[in-house]
């Protein structure tokens, strides 16, 4: 099992250049679980991501990791307890699966380090619980964008970090290789109570697969909390300006939405003057 880890973010300004994104953002994360951003494209949910894993700096505000500032702490040492997923990762050409999962290590090792046999048991670790094992050999940018996406968190595991962020991990992928990674993301949290923080697109995939939700609009947080709480018609309206149902999902029991467009309104006048 791994390390709970306590992740806050006080306050948190940031943005790029002179356009601000996240204005006084306040969360904190609840630690061994799985965590969900949603909202609104543009509403600042990568941006927070990026600002928690210090690839963007805050112009105000802070991220603390066990009561440290992430922001201020040595990149190596960050690197051992907190990993990333960005959104669009990009392999060198003609890298193999193996030599992708093995620079998660990199973390762990100084100037002078020498690999050693727990860097091997960690590649294996991390092929073998992602069923990349199989394609190790294999050209990154030759397999399917499912296969791609297991190598992608294979690497982040090799890293042994406590906490992952995730920035759309289902992207571009099809629903049943989705299903998958979401599977094998939940199958981490349970075995080794890793913090999982992502963003995703998909509502229902989020409050099926989450234990904890955060919606965002306009660069803040909207609301927190179970997706029993989060995912009301009410919010749904509020933060995607959707008109919405929400029913429980018959196959989890979490909640569920069902969009209402235009052209399926069973009375279009009675909706509009809602």
């Amino acid at each position: 099992m791994t390390v709970s880890h306590e992740l806050a973010i006080e306050a948190l300004a940031a943005g790029y250049g002179d356009r601000p994104i996240l204005q006084g953002l306040d969360l904190t994360i609840a630690p061994g679980r799985i965590t969900s951003i949603v909202g609104a494209n543009a509403c600042g949910k990568s941006t927070l991501l990026r600002t928690i894993s210090r690839l963007l700096s805050p112009s105000a505000g802070q991220v603390l990791l066990d009561g440290r500032s992430v922001h201020r702490s040595p990149t190596r040492e960050l690197a051992r307890t907190l990993g990333l997923l960005p959104q669009t990762p990009v392999a060198p050409e003609g890298i193999t699966v193996a030599d992708l999962v093995s620079r998660g290590r990199h973390p762990h090792h100084g100037i002078l380090s020498r690999w050693t046999s727990a860097d091997d048991a960690a590649v294996a670790t991390a092929l073998e619980v992602t069923r990349t094992a199989n394609l190790a050999d294999r050209a990154v940018d030759e397999l399917s964008g499912g296969q791609r996406q297991r190598a992608w968190i294979a690497m982040a595991l090799a890293q042994e970090t406590d906490v992952l962020l995730l920035d759309e991990p289902t992207t571009y992928l099809d629903v049943s290789h989705q299903v998958e990674v979401l599977d094998l993301l939940t199958d981490l949290n349970q075995a080794r109570g890793i913090t999982i923080v992502m963003v995703l697109h998909d509502l229902n995939m989020a409050a099926r697969y989450s234990d904890r939700l955060v919606a965002m609009a306009q660069g803040r947080v909207h609301a927190h909390g179970t997706p029993e709480d989060v995912l009301s018609e009410a919010t749904i309206r509020q933060v995607f300006g959707l008109r919405c149902r929400v029913i429980p999902d018959p196959v989890s029991g979490k909640p569920m939405m069902l969009p209402i467009g235009r052209h399926r309104l069973a009375d279009p006048d009675a909706e509009s003057a809602a």
